[in-house]
């Protein structure tokens, strides 16, 4: 993986960690990286991206301290989401309210437009892209 790849993969990661940007600019960002997907666990506190190439970086983030709800709600999901492309939520708590509706993962297909969201029993809720 190239340095400028790197660098601005983990420069995407630590803004939305940090709340300073949207997934919108998170997304735009990471096509510029040519990344075409990237997974999010939240259990394991991980974020794993790829590159058509077969190369991939996992990075590290905290575990949330209170724990994931062992229900999926799809509802409270769809809420959250709607959240965050309003602008109403930045990512920390967005991934609370994500987290706190059973939600143990997701993977954001970049190049096919959608995110898949994970339950702990293999629950999923897709979002496609807002046009």
């Amino acid at each position: 993986m190239q340095d400028s790849t790197h660098a601005t993969i983990q420069s995407t990661f630590d803004a939305s960690n940090e709340g300073t940007i949207h997934f919108g600019q998170v997304v735009g960002q990471l096509i510029g990286a040519n990344v075409e997907s990237y997974h999010v666990d939240y259990r394991a506190g991980r974020s794993t991206y790829y590159l058509p190439d077969g190369d991939t970086l996992t990075l590290d983030f905290e575990t949330a301290g209170h724990g994931i709800g062992s229900d999926f709600d799809s509802d409270a999901v769809r809420s959250a989401i709607l959240a965050a492309q309003q602008g109403r939520v930045m990512y920390p708590e967005f991934k609370r309210l994500s987290q706190q509706a059973g939600c143990v993962g997701y993977t954001v297909w970049i190049a096919g437009r959608h995110v898949s969201y994970f339950g702990r029993r293999g629950e999923t809720h897709v979002e496609r892209f807002p046009d």
